[in-house]
């Protein structure tokens, strides 16, 4: 194994920027740096170097990468083979929604958000592994490899009008908790982020441009994504497998485990109707801006 790095997709905005910035502070013992590289990846290319210039920190390496895309992902996988890093830390956070009703989105809508959210995840993870050790030759730059992976409240229960964004949220979920009992005796942790609402673009990416902040209960709920990233690193290194992330995603959690499934839905359909941003979408297909994937 070679360099001791991290990776973190959907790292050029919202949640898995603050995870860069992060990452970028982060020191270990005697002031060492935890990370010989931080592989920042990402679509946007021209932003993720534009991160890496105001930092200032030459550990940055701009991944620019679509990984719901067969052939970005086989070139990832080829350069992890060519380059034999050693990944110490895997954060998965690039991922998509749109609201609106599933029948007024066109099929591709609800295949990318099961791509980007789910197969992707999954894929990278699996290519991931084989370069994931707990035995490091450097001690002080990293301890046990770690998994982070970003779900989402939304995962806990269906909803109607975002049913895709939930449903594979809930996928998260479940791969995850799996995974950290398949990887714990190597030595790997791999850790659950469960937040609500949480302050990036995704809101007006979501909703096709028509929303640029969340509305009802929703807005008085959301997560500040710096504190989402320091509280998710922190959880990660204490070996949590699970991070619900505020009191009022707590309460949700908790609601799901005893309350009825349907008497939620009640409630919700009657406090948060159903929106459908989507029913503007023309000929079928989401405008450009709709379809962009965004950092949940």
């Amino acid at each position: 194994m070679g360099r001791i790095i991290a990776i973190i997709t959907g790292a050029s905005s919202g949640i898995g920027k603050a995870f860069l910035e992060e990452i970028v502070r982060e020191h270990g013992v005697y002031g060492s740096v935890t990370f010989d590289e931080i592989w920042a990846v990402g679509r946007n290319e021209d932003k993720l170097i534009g991160i890496k210039t105001r930092l200032g920190e030459d550990r940055i390496v701009p991944v620019k990468a679509d990984l719901a895309s067969p052939e970005d992902m086989s070139a990832f996988a080829e350069r992890l083979a060519l380059e034999k890093p050693q990944i110490s830390l895997l954060i998965n956070c690039a991922g998509m929604g749109m609201k609106g009703t599933v029948e007024a989105h066109p099929a591709k809508v609800i295949e990318d958000t099961i791509d980007v959210n789910c197969t992707s995840l999954a894929k990278l993870t699996r290519i991931c592994l084989p370069y994931m050790t707990s035995k490091t030759p450097h001690p002080a730059k990293a301890g046990k490899p770690r998994i982070i992976n970003i779900a989402s409240s939304a995962g806990y229960l269906p909803q109607p009008g975002f049913a895709a964004y939930a449903a594979s949220k809930a996928f998260v979920i479940s791969f995850s908790r799996a995974l950290y009992y398949e990887l714990n005796d190597r030595g790997i942790i791999v850790t659950t982020i469960c937040p609500g609402p949480v302050n990036t673009d995704f809101q007006r990416k979501a909703t096709g441009g028509a929303q640029t902040e969340f509305t009802g209960i929703r807005k008085h709920v959301v997560a500040d994504p710096v504190k989402l990233a320091k509280a998710s690193i922190k959880a990660s290194k204490a070996g949590r497998q699970v991070l619900v992330y505020g009191f009022s995603q707590k309460a949700l959690h908790l609601a799901s485990k005893i309350v009825p499934t349907s008497w939620i839905l009640f409630f919700e359909k009657k406090t948060m109707p159903v929106e459908d941003p989507a029913a503007g979408i023309e000929d079928g297909l989401p405008q450009p801006e709709a379809s962009e994937k965004s950092v949940t």
